[in-house]
């Protein structure tokens, strides 16, 4: 990424990761522990492309210097401290299949390089294979996503506190019905990060 790009970037400035217009988001839906996001997304913005490229022309080289960087920032902070584990928002195994790749696993992996969480990207499968729900409202988003998602394993995760990843948060029905499958293990704690965050919801 050029100087001038980078430079243009942006960046969210979060002073609280444990109550923030993120947890916001979620509030009276699910219990975070806490939330952040790396970047505001709006149409047309330089988040956007990224975003585009990340996810449909196969450049996860993006998702890798976005979460270098990430990583680097909240290095100092104490988001990370008591994570156990990272989770990617799963995509469904055929859209799996033909892109090749979930968009967010190699910001993810970024992030467990620096702090030492393993990362558990087949705990948490979509079982359902949804079309884009960018032009939908809250509402039909959250009928829509409400029963996509599958845990596989309600013992691992026992007593843990998982990190949850997705590209961008918008109306939050994604996070939140990941969430409430999650909640079906005993003792467990959800803290969430997204690469982006568009407050046009």
């Amino acid at each position: 990424m050029c100087t001038l790009c980078a430079n243009e970037l942006p960046i969210i400035p979060i002073k609280s990761y444990n109550t923030n217009f993120i947890t916001q988001v979620f509030y009276g839906r699910i219990h975070l522990e806490k939330g952040a996001s790396f970047l505001y997304f709006n149409k047309k913005n330089i988040t956007q492309k990224l975003l585009h490229q990340l996810k449909y022309k196969g450049r996860t080289d993006i998702g890798t210097v976005l979460g270098t960087w990430y990583a680097e920032r909240i290095n100092s902070s104490s988001f990370m401290n008591d994570i156990d584990c990272i989770i990617p928002v799963p995509i469904h195994p055929k859209k799996l299949k033909k892109r090749g790749y979930n968009q967010v696993l190699s910001f993810c992996e970024s992030i467990s390089e620096k702090f030492g969480a393993a990362i558990h990207q087949d705990i948490l499968i979509r079982s359902t294979n949804t079309n884009s729900q960018t032009s939908k409202t809250r509402f039909e988003r959250a009928e829509t996503i409400r029963k996509d998602f599958m845990l596989l394993d309600k013992n691992l995760l026992k007593n843990k506190h998982v990190l949850l990843v997705d590209d961008v948060i918008t109306t939050g029905a994604t996070i939140e019905a990941c969430c409430k499958e999650l909640l079906k293990t005993e003792n467990l704690k959800i803290s969430v990060l997204s690469i982006a965050f568009t407050e046009n919801t």
